[in-house]
């Protein structure tokens, strides 16, 4: 297994001497979770590639998703068989091979509406979400009476059920596991930048040959040749296809996807949730010592950089799940809440539901791939297909796939780290708790932090304003994850945004004095990161009393982007 080598100021540095001078196999548009993909899988086929990033890596759809890898259960009513068993074997690769450390089984209760017709119907499909993705390492379907039900899920009002079934499938922290693809890309010798805005592409006649890059920090430019450009740019996969001056195969329509962040006290269960709703499903997930509650599905087209959600779609999410608590949610009980867009293809139906969750890749002209739609969970699936799609562009012999052979760094050696919890607690004076916690996170990367810790006590203390995570936390991310904002650490390298009652504006304080530490920033610097962090933390909730979108997304857009801020 390759090195996982820091990506700090001097590697920014010498990525983007490297772009601006050597020519590329694939240059991947997009820091997402596809295009992390699409960069490890070119890297491990022995390609030169570069990722770049305008904003942040997973700053889009793939840190505002629903946290799961999963099947989907709802698509087998829709008889999409092949995407829920292609969703599944994804599911166990990362649950066993590829990111163990970051990917855990979690249990969700299907509460039963009607006495008679639903139990069977419901048992033969969730019997065939059991079987139909082969080998599995989580448990099998369950079956639960109503007291059964009452025993495990006490919080729900028990009118509301007529018992239930009990299935498992897994989560993950998206913007942490995204982070951990490209980390890897990055270990097998794929050049990654963030904050690297495409502004144009390079042409040899009708052929794509490459790309202008901006430094959004400092407005260098590059120009960057490459043999092949892939578009993995989600809801702005379209502006790729008009930059290259054509039409496109297909186009993508965004879905607005809304969920609320509450304690885990305000729910009183031993298990997630799935309830069916008019139009689709609602899942309220397990989070650490939180309750993720989604999702909305609705039509955008305002902002695509930063969705807003409204006070409508609270509501319509609290109404929702307060249908089966005994205790309902209130308002006061919301820590955090979150916008994403679902990168769907457009389609026939006016409805975004009933869009298609089926990936798509196109060749709209020589040097340019283009892949859109699909699911977090078929990441790697839509990775291999675009890089198989690059060939036509590429020297012959270009290796098939072997990303389900490579595990993400920090996969290796995780379990036995976990089967020594007791050692490293007393090893590192640490609770076993905060092990687990740094585990989870990093993987076996985690004895660099407590190599850090061991150096410095200081570092073993909590977060102020945050304190399940330590100071450690903070410093790891500025030497070793591209960390260039306060912004960046707050919302994806933690997820302090979404999981403290003041959405981390305390703790934006403390973690931006140890950014600018690290990152050596001047007091005008640190002043600037904090003040933006919190406009950006008072428009949001501001947006949020809005009821409608265009009214919410301009209440949104009164913070602006902070990389919008740092060139010059």
């Amino acid at each position: 297994m390759p090195v996982a080598t820091p990506l700090d100021a001097d590697q920014r540095a010498a990525a983007w001497r490297r772009i601006a001078q050597e020519d590329l196999d694939v240059l991947v548009v997009g820091g997402g979770v596809t295009g992390a993909g699409v960069a490890l899988d070119a890297a491990t086929r022995g390609l030169k590639v570069a990722l770049v990033e305008q904003r942040d890596f997973a700053s889009g759809t793939s840190s505002r998703s629903s946290k799961l890898f999963h099947g989907g259960v709802r698509y087998l009513e829709q008889l999409n068989f092949s995407l829920v068993r292609e969703a599944l074997q994804e599911r166990e690769l990362m649950l066993t091979r590829i990111a163990p450390h970051l990917v855990k089984p979690v249990s969700f209760l299907y509460p039963l509406s009607h006495p008679v017709w639903e139990r069977p119907y419901v048992t033969a499909g969730l019997t065939l979400y059991d079987t139909m993705g082969g080998a599995r390492s989580v448990p099998r379907t369950k079956q639960l009476t109503k007291g059964g039900v009452r025993r495990i899920a006490p919080g729900l009002k028990p009118s509301a059920h007529h018992g239930g079934l009990m299935y498992h499938d897994a989560q993950c922290d998206d913007a942490r596991h995204t982070l951990t693809v490209v980390r890897t890309a990055a270990a097998y010798g794929a050049t990654v930048l963030n904050s690297a805005k495409v502004t144009g592409l390079l042409h040899a006649g009708e052929r794509v040959v490459g790309a202008k890059v901006l430094d959004v920090e400092t407005g260098d430019e590059a120009e960057v040749r490459a043999s092949v450009v892939i578009n993995c740019t989600g809801v702005w996969t379209d502006d790729i296809q008009t930059m290259a001056g054509g039409r496109g195969r297909f186009h993508v329509r965004a879905s607005k996807g809304v969920h609320l962040v509450v304690a885990r006290d305000r729910i009183n269960s031993e298990t997630g949730l799935i309830l069916r709703t008019e139009s689709s499903v609602l899942f309220c997930i397990p989070w650490n010592t939180h309750w993720i509650i989604g999702t909305t599905d609705t039509d955008w087209n305002l902002s695509r950089a930063h969705p807003s959600a409204t006070a409508a779609d609270i509501d319509y999410l609290l109404d929702q799940i307060n249908g089966v608590l005994l205790t309902p949610l209130t308002r006061e009980d919301i820590q955090g809440v979150y916008a994403g867009l679902r990168p769907l293809l457009a389609g026939e139906s006016e409805e975004t539901s009933q869009l298609s969750r089926e990936h798509a890749v196109a060749r709209p002209q020589p040097g340019l791939i283009s892949i859109a739609g699909g699911k977090y969970t078929t990441y790697r699936v839509m990775a291999a297909d675009a890089v198989d799609a690059a060939r036509e562009d590429l020297s012959a012999g270009v290796p098939d796939s072997v990303t389900e052979h490579i595990p993400l760094v920090g996969a290796e050696g995780y379990q036995a780290l976990v089967n020594q919890l007791d050692t490293l607690s007393r090893r590192h004076d640490l609770p076993p708790w905060r092990i687990t916690h740094l585990l989870d996170r990093y993987g076996s990367l985690a004895v660099d932090l407590f190599s850090l810790i061991d150096q410095d006590r200081s570092l073993a203390t909590p977060l102020p304003g945050a304190e399940e995570y330590l100071t450690v936390e903070v410093v790891h991310a500025a030497r070793n994850e591209a960390t260039i904002h306060l912004h960046d650490l707050l919302t994806r390298r933690t997820r302090i945004s979404i999981e403290t009652t003041d959405r981390g504006v305390e703790a934006a304080q403390s973690a931006g004095r140890i950014l600018a530490r690290e990152l050596g920033w001047d007091d005008d610097r640190t002043r600037s990161e904090i003040d933006h962090y919190l406009r950006r933390v008072q428009a949001e909730i501001d947006s949020q009393q809005m009821t409608e979108d265009e009214r919410a997304d301009a209440e949104r857009t009164e913070a602006t982007d902070i990389r919008t801020l740092a060139k010059g």
